[in-house]
């Protein structure tokens, strides 16, 4: 939070928050943040906050190595590290916030030493983390709520919009990538482009197909759980698409969005299902009369969940997580796609006359068939080919090399492989679980096991 922000704002300022994020494209880093799902290795289960085998006693372990722990009423919860943090999701998913850097290089050895100092202390304590976007065996009910305020805010608010909301959090794990923009017209493209590849992304990464430890029909039950979540904070605005989209259209729909909560000398108030409008004159009854600071504007805009979410820069966050390489994968995608002006322009050429319905049919039907998606004349797996081509000539343009002299094209290997064999994860997941593993789902535990 921002404590020079402590003003009140009114409808002006709104926007504010987001044009803010403008930058010169020498300045453009990109971000990436993935999530785990934690279990003991002798029995499987899910792992509880507290105990021997436990997100607090990790924690613990983590912060005497990696840097500064973070407390909320006793309880630790995350670990700063310079621009960068480990936190915690609702269901014990620990993620790396990754810091904003210029190369996937850079990218890919954060997460490898993030993975190896994790695998260090997991070893010590008889637990691990899986590299799946939904957890494979455990009911919503098995898994233990970690102790963050915010958290039993919104536990008691879901059911009331939507049925897979509990489940979103505790039982989903992600890969984002964060990536910068110039100007308005520069995040307006970008955001169209990125709202319209989305649907591909989720199913060129699909990875979890297995919920209560059978084969649930999706390819994504991570992606199927986000349908039914919450749509008033959501899916695709349909504003992205109009010609006039900018960061007032984008203020719009988020002050459409109910509120979750507010913050005050470090207490959670309970404001869920209130309007937000009605906070800006004044009439929120939780603090009546009390108008919004930016860090309100900022905690609300930061509880909305579209597929593609504009703060001071755009988070890609439709992706199952997976193993390192996916990891790496994804934000090289979206620098490829997004950083590269020809690319860019290619991209956008792709996608400029898909329509909102179009793309929020495909985000319906992509967590269940993938690949064969149909889209007009022809189906997901030609258009991710597309897509993946503009990204690797972008990459190829850029031209950021390693030591060994390699482009960060390199990091494209998995999902190109996905696209050559017409199969992603997922798939792979299943022909293993009905082959080898002879329908025992607990085989994932050490094969999606991250190393």
């Amino acid at each position: 939070m921002h404590d020079t922000q402590r003003h009140t704002i009114d409808r002006t300022d709104l926007a504010s928050l987001f044009s803010s994020g403008c930058k010169p494209g020498s300045e453009w880093r990109i971000g990436t943040e993935h999530e785990k799902i934690g279990f003991c290795v002798d029995t499987f289960k899910p792992l509880p906050y507290e105990g021997k085998k436990s997100i607090r006693t990790l924690l613990t372990l983590l912060s005497e190595s990696v840097g500064e722990p973070v407390f909320e009423h006793g309880n630790i919860i995350s670990i700063l590290e310079n621009n960068a943090s480990i936190t915690l999701e609702p269901g014990g998913q620990l993620e790396l916030s990754g810091a904003p850097l210029a190369t996937i290089h850079e990218t890919c050895t954060e997460t490898g030493q993030h993975l190896s100092l994790l695998k260090n202390a997991t070893n010590k304590l008889g637990i691990g983390f899986l590299g799946l976007g939904f957890q494979p065996k455990w009911h919503r009910e098995d898994i233990h709520w970690m102790p963050k305020e915010r958290y039993q805010i919104m536990k008691n608010y879901m059911p009331e919009v939507g049925s897979q909301g509990l489940d979103m959090m505790l039982r989903t794990a992600t890969v984002q990538a964060n990536l910068d923009f110039s100007s308005e017209k520069d995040m307006t493209k970008k955001m169209r482009v990125s709202c319209a590849l989305q649907p591909l992304v989720t199913a060129l990464c699909a990875a979890s197909p297995f919920v209560n430890g059978k084969p649930s029909g999706y390819l994504s039950s991570r992606a199927a759980c986000w349908i039914d979540t919450d749509p008033a904070r959501t899916g695709i605005p349909g504003s992205v698409f109009d010609d006039n989209f900018g960061f007032e259209s984008y203020v719009e729909w988020a002050l459409d969005a109910p509120m979750y909560f507010i913050i005050r000398d470090g207490q959670y108030i309970n404001c869920a299902g209130l309007s937000f409008r009605g906070f800006l004159d004044g009439k929120l009854p939780a603090l009546p009369g009390e108008r919004p600071t930016l860090d309100d504007w900022e905690v609300h805009t930061g509880t909305l969940f579209p597929e593609v979410r504009l703060k001071q820069f755009l988070e890609m966050r439709g992706a199952d997580a997976g193993p390192q390489a996916w990891i790496c994968s994804l934000p090289a995608l979206w620098k490829g796609l997004l950083y590269d002006e020809t690319a860019l322009e290619k991209a956008w050429q792709m996608i400029a006359d898909w329509t909102h319905a179009e793309v929020t049919h495909l985000r319906q039907e992509v967590p269940r068939t993938a690949f064969s998606t149909l889209f007009r004349d022809t189906n997901v797996h030609s258009l991710c080919e597309q897509m993946l081509d503009i990204a690797c000539n972008g990459l190829k343009k850029i031209n950021a090399l390693n030591e060994h002299g390699e482009n960060e094209s390199i990091f494209l290997n998995p999902m190109i492989h996905a696209i050559t064999h017409k199969k992603t994860q997922a798939e792979m997941w299943l022909d293993a679980y009905h082959g080898s593993w002879n329908g025992n789902i607990d085989r994932i535990f050490t094969e999606a096991m991250h190393p």
